[in-house]
């Protein structure tokens, strides 16, 4: 590799390091994202005259044939319809789109480590442990991660909501996975045979499938960030394959940040990752009627827009927590204006934020911040609890499991211990709903029947509207 492009490479790696730098905050997480795209686009087109060059490593001495022409295709190709899926979907499909962009990632990095293992089997030079262990590592994770993906697409997408549970799930996915690492086993010390290693790729496929399936709709944002990192590791991989120093520190960037991404969900959750991979989280729903009664006492106590904002308007302190039934509505504009009428009438207005609010970390900041609701308002959870009970009127938008006391009161729940944004304990509750329809969990709410709560039924941007014009009105 000529020094030039060594330090391109360079370059391209502080990029990314300060991308993910500036991503850490809503305020210059869009810089961040720009800044980060761009070093992808020079590590794209500084690769294009390695490949042909003079060194050991150029594949043109290893007999591939290039062209650079269907080269630039593709890179425009993929360009484009990258812009037009980043323009055209909803922010409330984002996770879908993640999910997807990330298994074409890990596919791709699959595919490279597939054609450089099978290339080097079938020529003289053959093939040195480290490169078969890279190239099949680079192998498994990538088709894992691109056909789990599709599943984790699917299941945000609505089309496989529910886990597909059967006896003995985890009994068989263990032998797929055994026979997976015994092919690589083999394919490392006995031989690069062909047929073998197709079968391995197709089995890697199939146990991503057989993995995520079980996995239910509400834990779909920490498989994403799971086979996220399983992408970087694959891309990490690919980069020791092919000698490509961008792709090394991409892909490691890629798989430590998704690692540690997860881990901090599942906290956020109260849950190790093997409960979210084995769990079947979610396999059941529940739901109920305006004026149904709980099994466990009390009732649902509806109230109009008209009450609503008097309470609102009358209050020193009000606490709004967003949920995904917002980012469905598109009620972020509705809420910041809400917000600025309060605070015309010397209301108090914070915004709590839970970890795992919405479909993706971080939901429910983007939203906010794309209505330019100001950043010192956004609280988060561990620093809004200590003052839920100062609160005259907490104002719930969409928002289920991550208010839900059952988290803190029932032992017998399925989210007993996760951590939640205390609502319940503010003086008034105001929740925002369409329906008593169970959240991501497929549990009750116990939150919804407390006596200092009121249930305000509707759509969130058309009940928002009312409430801002009857606070205007007052």
């Amino acid at each position: 590799m000529s020094s030039f492009i060594a330090i391109i490479f360079i370059a391209v790696a502080v990029l990314f390091i300060l991308g993910i730098k500036l991503m850490g905050s809503p305020k210059t997480a869009r810089y961040g994202n720009l800044l980060a795209a761009f070093g992808m686009l020079i590590a794209l087109f500084a690769t294009i005259p390695l490949l042909g060059g003079s060194e050991n490593t150029s594949l043109l001495k290893h007999g591939w044939n290039l062209n650079y022409t269907l080269m630039v295709v593709g890179i425009v190709i993929g360009l484009i319809i990258g812009a037009i899926g980043a323009y055209s979907v909803k922010m409330t499909a984002m996770p879908q789109m993640v999910a997807l962009f990330n298994g074409v990632g890990g596919g791709a990095a699959a595919l490279v480590a597939s054609l450089e293992f099978l290339r080097r089997a079938n020529s003289p030079e053959g093939i040195t442990t480290f490169f078969a262990v890279t190239m099949l590592f680079a192998t498994l994770i990538g088709s894992l991660s691109f056909s789990g993906s599709l599943i984790a697409f699917s299941k945000l997408q609505g089309y496989l909501e529910k886990p597909h549970t059967f006896p003995g799930q985890n009994i068989l996915n263990g032998f797929i996975l055994a026979a997976i690492l015994g092919l690589c086993v083999y394919l490392t010390g006995w031989g690069a045979n062909t047929a073998l290693f197709v079968t391995m790729f197709a089995l890697a496929l199939v146990f991503g499938v057989a993995m995520v399936m079980p996995i239910g709709g509400a834990d779909m944002p920490v498989v994403i960030s799971l086979l996220n990192s399983f992408t970087g590791l694959a891309v990490a991989a690919d980069g020791f394959t092919i000698n490509n120093i961008s792709m090394i520190v991409a892909g490691t960037l890629v798989g430590s940040s998704g690692t540690l991404l997860t881990l901090l969900m599942c906290k956020a959750m109260n849950r190790p990752v093997t409960n979210v991979l084995f769990g079947a989280f979610g396999s059941t729903k529940s739901s109920g009627g305006a004026g149904a009664a709980h099994a466990g006492g009390g009732s649902v106590k509806p109230i109009q827009a008209d009450e609503a904002a008097m309470l609102l308007g009358n209050a020193q302190q009000v606490v709004i927590v967003p949920g995904y039934g917002m980012a469905v509505a598109q009620a972020q504009h509705q809420v910041r204006e809400l917000a600025d009428e309060l605070g015309k009438r010397g209301v108090e207005v914070r915004f709590a934020i839970h970890p795992v609010a919405g479909r993706m970390p971080g939901h429910m900041n983007v939203l906010l911040a794309e209505a330019n609701v100001p950043y010192d308002q956004l609280c988060e959870m561990e620093a809004i609890n200590p003052t839920m009970d100062r609160v005259d009127v907490c104002l719930v938008i969409g928002a289920n499991d991550v208010v839900n006391p059952a988290a803190r009161e029932d032992k017998s729940s399925p989210i007993y211990g996760m951590p939640i944004i205390e609502a319940d304990r503010a003086k008034t509750v105001i929740v925002m709903k369409r329906s008593m329809a169970a959240g991501f969990a497929g549990i009750e709410n116990n939150l919804f029947y407390k006596d200092n709560t009121r249930m305000l039924f509707g759509d969130a941007k058309a009940s928002l509207q009312a409430l801002i014009a009857q606070v205007k009105a007052s």
